[in-house]
């Protein structure tokens, strides 16, 4: 079986850390990664002002070849995101095909809005529950992480690690996640 490569999605004025967090994480545990833009060319620049080079552009890159779809959020990321036809299609094809779907922050919006949430536990940046509340979905403003068929969703910058975690667990299990704490000195706090 081939090794699982992710795509994760770029977008002028995204959140940096929600998206290199995932990309990070993903790296040390050995799960493929590629960064894709949606902006003009491969450079980004992020809602603070970052400025990021991903791998690809949304063009040149076969959305099909990969395993799952990671929307980081961010103001205007978010919008930036939902406003490109090539990404939404690869959403609702991978939604179809009960393929996996993870978003971040704002980003979950995105699924809420494209009806996709529905009758789904969801969460997101509290300053964008009511969006995912109003398309359907059942919201867990408690939950840092939610997990619900092939949908990972999270709340935000500070929910990172544990969003990045929740698709290391997608892959590698509980075994894949304990043997992650203590590389990055991840702290249970439960």
């Amino acid at each position: 079986m081939a090794q699982p490569t992710v795509a994760l999605f770029l977008a002028p004025g995204c959140e940096e850390i929600e998206a290199l967090t995932v990309v990070d994480i993903l790296f040390r545990a050995g799960i493929a990664c590629d960064t894709i833009s949606v902006a003009e060319d491969r450079t980004v620049t992020s809602s603070h002002q970052v400025t990021v080079i991903a791998d690809k552009h949304v063009d040149e890159a076969d959305l099909d070849a990969y395993d799952m779809l990671v929307l980081p959020g961010g103001i205007p990321g978010t919008p930036n995101l939902h406003a490109n036809a090539k990404l939404m299609a690869a959403v609702h094809a991978f939604a179809k095909a009960g393929r996996p779907l993870s978003a971040i922050c704002a980003a979950p919006s995105i699924f809420a809005e494209e009806g996709l949430l529905k009758g789904r536990r969801a969460t997101s940046n509290p300053g964008f529950q009511h969006v995912l509340a109003e398309q359907g979905a059942e919201v867990l403003s408690d939950e840092p992480v939610v997990v619900d068929g092939n949908f990972i969703t999270s709340q935000g910058m500070g929910t990172a690690i544990d969003f990045a975690l929740e698709i290391v667990r997608h892959y590698q299990g509980d075994e894949g996640v304990e043997a992650m704490k203590p590389k990055i000195v991840y702290w249970d706090r439960a």
